[in-house]
């Protein structure tokens, strides 16, 4: 399994468009083969910045997400509202103990 954390710092003024967008295409996200679970997480001292935290099967269906048609008209859609670079990390998840 995939853990990927996507970090994004959004214009304030543009969070109500983000967060509005996102709500429209969850569940698109959330129907595509592999992605096991989705959340959107809004840090609780900037609220302009936010993470997208998912699980995928493997790397290759997070591949098929990222390089969908689906993807990229999200994607522009989303990154005009940023005001700073988004972040990515792909990891795979341990057990401790």
């Amino acid at each position: 399994m995939i853990v990927r954390l996507v970090k994004m710092t959004f214009q304030p003024e543009k969070v109500v468009d983000f967060v509005a967008l996102f709500e429209e295409r969850k569940h698109l996200i959330k129907g595509f083969e592999g992605c096991m679970h989705l959340e959107l997480w809004q840090d609780t001292v900037q609220p302009n910045v936010f993470f997208t935290y998912s699980h995928w099967e493997n790397e290759q269906f997070l591949d098929h997400y990222r390089y969908s048609a689906f993807f990229k008209d999200t994607w522009g859609k989303t990154k005009v509202l940023f005001a700073d670079q988004p972040e990515a990390w792909s990891v795979n998840r341990k057990s401790v103990g």
